[in-house]
């Protein structure tokens, strides 16, 4: 039998929705407040919007409410979905393993929902009683849409290998835990910085996205962020935005044709990226931009070649928060190499490393310019010993001179050099020639990288790049 999110995908790729419709029966939209009334609001409401509706979302609250008869009318409500429609009990659950069992019970057996949201505070030992069955799915809260989730969701975490936030801990435990396919996360649309970053973290997983009715959601940016490469895994939830139109069924409608034309948008941009610019670093390329890291002009290299282009990432020492983006990204490029500390280059490439220690929790040296005159006379500065490996970090590389340099002074004591990284190749010559002495340079991106982006998203002139292209290419003949 499929599981419950390949039965999400296939019905997505059938109706072309992404439309989850909230049944949220609040009270003032109630003649009375009776289980009869919510009952008969939730119906209206399925009939009306059945033909788009890719999932239903009632929220278990507003029937709880109700006492008794609510419940009786949740019930009621679940089995009136028509068949082949996931119910998705929005109820928040999060217990000890012995009550989630009960809790399983009651939100699959009793009541026929096929996915439940839930609270990951207790652990894995609190969802696997609701993991039993692939066919029933679970959406578990990651990053909520409302204002208070950054109380305790942005809290940021120490790592093994990078500073993160608690709900990219969630996202990241998620995408291991879901190994069988039935774990999503929700994500809230209002965020889309944080849709962003889940998303890279959790690649195939869908997430139940609310926020973009009452809470003031923008569209684009939450498929931009939130969007697979195949252009699915965002349920996006709309409750009041439906069942408080005039004609509810139309304002389903529209929001689907809304979603479509924002997909057709997207689409092309997800498929973009696959082999080009990781998603979670486009944020950083264009903050290049606007820090002043990359200018434009007639500009002498430390190599003594003539550039129209010059990039200074001296500026980020001024901007904490583009720093710890760029810090997180050397993290994610570093902890696939081996090495037991990483060394800084002077003097740009200092308070990089010092991020990327920070967040990496690797211990950090640094060659000196010149030897000190006084005191210990040391080339090389921090504590290492003879025969460690050292993974060299730089700003950018052009011809590698400055590489090979530094890799001479940290040689000379016995440490050993196999990996450079550096944020950008200017593509002058510097991989190869380091390649030939046996030292790998791993780039986060490279000029050309960055040009191609800059073209796709119209951000430069066109004459700008077309003069950068044939400098690289002239650089590169040479």
């Amino acid at each position: 039998m499929p599981t419950f999110f390949e039965k999400l995908d296939q019905r997505a790729q059938a109706i072309d929705s992404l439309l989850c419709v909230g049944l949220d029966p609040h009270p003032e939209d109630l003649p009375e407040p009776t289980g009869a009334a919510a009952r008969e609001f939730c119906l209206r409401l399925i009939e009306a919007t059945q033909d788009v509706a890719l999932a239903y979302k009632p929220n278990a609250a507003f029937f709880e409410a109700l006492g008794p008869e609510g419940w009786e009318a949740l019930r009621d409500v679940i089995r009136a979905v028509p068949d082949g429609i996931p119910v998705i009990l929005d109820a928040k659950r999060g217990d000890i393993s012995s009550t989630a069992r009960a809790y399983a019970r009651s939100a699959f057996e009793m009541l026929g929902a096929d996915a439940i949201t839930l609270s990951p505070y207790l652990g894995y030992d609190s969802l696997t009683p609701f993991m039993q069955n692939p066919e029933k799915g679970i959406f578990l809260l990651c990053k909520t849409s409302n204002a208070g989730s950054v109380d305790l969701q942005d809290l940021p975490l120490g790592g093994n290998y990078r500073l993160m936030m608690v709900y990219e801990k969630v996202a990241g435990m998620a995408a291991e835990w879901g190994a069988q396919g039935n774990l999503g996360l929700v994500v809230g649309a209002t965020f889309p910085d944080a849709l962003r970053r889940v998303r890279e973290l959790a690649p195939q997983q869908w997430f139940l996205a609310p926020g973009l009715g009452a809470q003031g959601a923008d569209l684009g940016a939450a498929m931009q962020a939130g969007l697979r490469e195949d252009g699915l895994g965002l349920l996006i939830n709309v409750s009041r935005g439906i069942s408080r139109a005039e004609d509810p069924g139309k304002a389903a409608r529209a929001l689907v044709e809304r979603f479509r034309e924002a997909q057709k948008l997207t689409r092309p941009q997800l498929k973009a990226h696959k082999g080009a610019l990781p998603r979670l670093v486009e944020p950083l390329v264009e903050g290049l931009l606007s820090m002043g890291c990359v200018r434009f002009g007639e500009f002498t290299l430390k190599s003594g070649i003539i550039s129209p282009i010059y990039i200074d990432l001296r500026r980020l020492v001024t901007y904490p928060g583009w720093m710890t983006q760029v810090a997180a990204a050397y993290v994610r490029q570093l902890k696939g190499l081996d090495f037991d500390r990483i060394a800084g280059l002077p003097y740009a490439a200092l308070p990089i490393a010092t991020a990327v220690s920070l967040q990496g929790n690797w211990p950090m040296i640094y060659p000196r310019k010149t030897a000190k005159a006084y005191g210990t006379a040391a080339e090389i500065e921090g504590i290492y010993h003879a025969g460690e490996t050292v993974a060299v970090i730089d700003d950018l590389a052009t011809t590698g001179g400055s590489k090979f340099e530094a890799i001479e002074k940290l040689t000379s004591v016995g440490l050993k050099v196999k990996d450079v990284v550096v944020l950008i190749d200017r593509e002058s010559g510097a991989k190869e020639a380091l390649a030939a002495e046996g030292f790998q340079m791993h780039a986060l991106f490279t000029l050309t990288d960055l040009l191609d982006y800059w073209e796709e998203t119209g951000r430069l002139p066109a004459e700008q790049i077309a003069d950068t292209r044939a400098f690289l290419k002239n650089a590169g003949s040479k």
